[in-house]
């Protein structure tokens, strides 16, 4: 076997890498600031869509390393909270926007990623039907199966088990989270 043989396909190979390195580079660069615009918008309208009766929404803040937001009526005053939490799914993490009244109970919630969930079971996470199930649960939310029931429970998607436990543990993680924050929203430690 000659060099030039190997030598050839070996220089087009890297010449073809260089190429589309630097071409997926430019499209990352050109569409980051996009991306980043959408994403922030679908949390906007998530918050609203869990806290439509707020007039107004506090800068962001932190407890545990996690963001979160005030729900302020019209006067400024604190009304509630929204997290945005995630969790393992059954094909990947799912991203809940979860809205908590003072009292600490679900206001409601809106899923806001369950793309890599399964398409037609999964991906019903996002139905109407589901997300109501969780309004007025406060506490550790459980998830009955047909096998199982659970107390302060959500019914499960049906064949999408993993997915419904995603959501649940999300929406559980924004109640504990809700938990860490003392009354007049200061923050502990």
């Amino acid at each position: 076997m000659s060099v030039k043989k190997i030598l050839l396909p070996a220089i087009a190979l890297l010449a073809i890498c260089l190429v589309a390195t630097t071409l997926l580079a430019l499209t990352n660069q050109v569409t980051a600031g996009r991306i980043e615009k959408i994403a922030q918008e679908t949390e906007n309208a998530a918050r609203s869509a869990v806290y439509p009766e707020a007039a107004s929404f506090s800068d962001a803040k932190t407890v545990s390393s996690y963001t979160y937001y005030e729900a302020l009526d019209a006067g400024g005053s604190v009304i509630g909270y929204t997290f945005t939490t995630s969790a393992k799914g059954y094909g990947g993490d799912v991203s809940v926007m979860t809205g908590v009244r003072a009292d600490g109970s679900v206001r409601a919630i809106e899923i806001l990623d369950v793309s890599d969930e399964t398409p037609g079971l999964g991906q019903n996470a996002k139905q109407d039907k589901f997300k109501a199930q969780f309004a007025d649960k406060q506490g550790e939310i459980g998830v009955s199966t047909a096998s199982k029931s659970a107390e302060n429970g959500i019914d499960a998607l049906t064949g999408a088990t993993y997915t419904s436990r995603g959501v649940t543990d999300a929406v559980n993680l924004a109640l504990k989270l809700y938990a860490q924050i003392p009354k007049g929203g200061a923050v502990n430690g």
